[in-house]
């Protein structure tokens, strides 16, 4: 639960990953005792095989708290592949995305939120700079605060939604991404797998995650054989025992792009009830728990655990 090499990152990445980290071992635990379903929190360790900028990632590791040791060639066994300053992690942590989604949701459920799916936003209405209702698919709605999360399609329908205020609209767009899913065993592989722009990553039961493509495709989010083969490739080659484990799985989503990966969370600085929360890029589950955090804060008029000035709309691009 890093983004990829951070070093590389911008500090204000750096800084919602590390406090989310922090974060992440209390909220498992509090959905799992709440919910009984499993987010699979699971802190299985990172292998980054290759590190040519090593003095910035041990610098980096060090100035933000984060165990590693230069990994030796027992790490290597079962890979297939030439490191360079190997670095293994072993307090990074993985989650189980949609596992951890579906144990949020019914977390809020127990908790008495109405969650409205399938329902689009249609329009507001504004009174004094002031939203006081939304039109939906399913009805109208008396609005307190609204917060745009939408990820990828968040530009979208902030320029739908207000037309006239074009200058403060987030800057995302779409980046797809592909991946696979083999149906491989347990004993296979134990820790997560960084080997130069692509990753291994192994699920509880067996199941290896090999990703991923980052496609300036607009708002397409089909498969292509071109990345499913491109990402094979990768896959078996890195860990040869994924000859004989069956690929059960390919698909595409859309990530929210924005200028250096750095999100948008911020109050609207000229409609006083509007929010946004959205661009995390390839890092949503990486930065989610401090994100949500800082906004919660910013709304209420809380002190912020994270200093809020880069994520502002009207931050310099």
């Amino acid at each position: 639960m890093l983004p990829l090499y951070p070093w590389r990152q911008a500090n204000a990445i750096t800084r919602l990953a590390i406090q989310s980290l922090s974060l992440y071992p209390v909220l498992a635990a509090q959905l799992i005792s709440e919910t009984h379903l499993d987010p699979e929190w699971t802190p299985c360790g990172l292998l980054i095989t290759k590190n040519p900028d090593i003095t910035a990632a041990v610098d980096w590791c060090n100035t933000n708290k984060i165990a590693f040791q230069h990994a030796g060639t027992e790490f290597f066994n079962d890979l297939d592949t030439t490191p360079e300053n190997p670095l293994w992690l072993p307090e990074i942590a993985q989650a189980r995305n949609p596992r951890l989604v579906k144990s949020l949701k019914q977390d809020l459920i127990n908790k008495g939120v109405t969650l409205l799916e399938h329902c689009e936003l249609t329009s507001i209405a504004l009174a004094q700079n002031r939203i006081t209702s939304i039109n939906t698919t399913t009805g109208q709605f008396t609005v307190n605060q609204l917060v745009i999360s939408a990820g990828a399609w968040t530009g979208q329908l902030f320029r739908k939604l207000f037309p006239g205020i074009m200058g403060d609209a987030p800057k995302i767009a779409p980046v797809k991404g592909q991946m696979l899913l083999f149906d491989a065993k347990p004993e296979i592989l134990r820790t997560m797998v960084l080997d130069g722009d692509q990753y291994l990553i192994p699920r509880r039961d067996g199941k290896i995650l090999a990703g991923s493509t980052v496609e300036q495709d607009d708002f397409n989010k089909s498969t292509t054989t071109a990345a499913r083969d491109r990402l094979s490739e990768f896959a078996l080659k890195l860990l040869p025992a994924l000859k004989n484990a069956p690929l059960i799985h390919h698909w595409a989503g859309l990530r929210p792009g924005t200028e250096h990966g750095i999100p948008y969370i911020d109050k609207h600085p000229e409609i006083c009830n509007l929010s946004i929360n959205a661009g995390h890029f390839r890092n949503g589950l990486v930065m989610g728990p401090a994100s949500a955090q800082l906004m919660v804060d910013l709304i209420l008029g809380r002190p912020t655990a994270v200093a809020p000035e880069p994520y502002q709309l009207s931050r310099p691009h």
